[in-house]
């Protein structure tokens, strides 16, 4: 099975989430690999490094296509006369996923990131291509039940199945950030899970940081994965 880890936004914490998946199947002997299929704002921003240095394993994410200017994939690779070609990038990342029993194939930015501009694609043709099952990643304040809507809106239009919301950094400090996660399940009718910004302190390591993450849940579910 694989999953792609989708966001409403950039910077919401789909690395984060990313390595929790990751780390905590792998400390269930799992293998269990992330796939970047483009970083963007490379070397200072590496997503597919965080995961490694998080399960303390070179094995544990693959970097695909790199760009230096952290933009849009599509736009850095315009901008730096290298441009991605989406077959070619489809594929590779196919044949990533399938390197593992279980491939958390990580996006960027949020589902209609552009790409690709050969042909223009975007995150959302990525995942729906792939046939990958999604897990929403979003704010957890004021603002999050429309963004979070439209993205699982936008994922079941392609077909693509929402396994869930995971609502990072929650504290619960404002009325809106506590009605949030019950009103989000009526609104997407799919699970909703709260990571606290607590879950990151009080940790020993990053390893143990991550395969907590996930034990965080809204409304006594399991994890989906």
């Amino acid at each position: 099975m694989n999953v792609a880890v989708v966001g409403t936004d950039t910077g919401v914490g789909k690395t984060v989430v990313t390595a929790a998946l990751v780390a905590r199947l792998r400390r269930d002997d799992v293998n269990a690999r992330a796939v970047k299929p483009v970083q963007t704002g490379f070397p200072e921003d590496d997503d597919a490094g965080y995961v490694r240095e998080v399960c303390d394993d070179e094995d544990a994410a693959v970097r695909l296509r790199s760009f230096g200017e952290p933009l849009a994939p599509a736009v850095a690779a315009r901008r730096a006369d290298d441009p991605v070609e989406y077959g070619p990038l489809r594929e590779e990342t196919r044949a990533a996923l399938a390197e593992s029993e279980v491939g958390v194939l990580e996006g960027a930015g949020g589902l209609r990131v552009p790409l690709s501009n050969d042909p223009r694609r975007e995150i959302i043709d990525l995942v729906a291509d792939l046939g990958t099952p999604a897990l929403v990643v979003a704010r957890s304040g004021l603002g999050t039940l429309n963004h979070t809507a439209l993205t699982v809106e936008a994922s079941r239009r392609r077909d693509v199945p929402v396994l869930g919301v995971a609502l990072n950094r929650y504290e619960g400090a404002s009325v809106a950030e506590r009605t949030n996660p019950d009103e989000l399940e009526r609104m997407c009718d799919c699970p909703v899970y709260t990571l606290p910004e607590t879950a990151l302190s009080g940790m020993d390591s990053h390893a143990e940081l991550a395969a907590e993450l996930p034990s965080h849940k809204q409304m006594g579910e399991e994890p989906p994965l």
